[in-house]
């Protein structure tokens, strides 16, 4: 799995590993120093607790489509806000609005820092 050149890119990226299905592929495309939040409240971070909530996303099986509603970049930090879903065949799994925190790395490729799936909900409130 390449990760993205460009920080717009990500959310492309990130669907495209979680449709391969292999936990390891959708970790690469994380600094596993930040943080994930898999469930509304409920953030976690550190290797082993994302490939946690990575395997939980996994375990909905069906097709990820990620949908950038915008990426804001200034220098090595990018935010993002995104609209996901998981689907099978006409069958909405989960669908969500996120938002993301991308960091470029050293070799000019970007990971996310902080993966907030649920933060752009109308819902959530502080």
């Amino acid at each position: 799995m390449n990760l993205p050149k460009r920080a717009e890119d990500t959310h492309a990226a990130l669907a495209a590993a979680f449709n391969t299905g292999d936990v390891h592929t959708v970790m690469s495309m994380y600094d596993v120093s930040g943080f994930i939040v898999p469930e509304p409240g409920k953030p976690v971070s550190g290797a082993e607790r994302f490939e946690e909530a990575i395997k939980g996303i996994l375990s909905i099986k069906g097709k990820m489509e990620i949908k950038t509603v915008y990426c804001l970049q200034t220098g090595d930090i990018a935010v993002g806000r995104s609209e996901w879903s998981i689907t099978d065949g006409d069958e909405v799994k989960i669908s969500a609005k996120g938002i993301e925190v991308m960091i470029q790395q050293n070799d000019g490729t970007w990971k996310i820092l902080i993966d907030h799936a649920f933060g752009a909900e109308a819902s959530l409130v502080a």
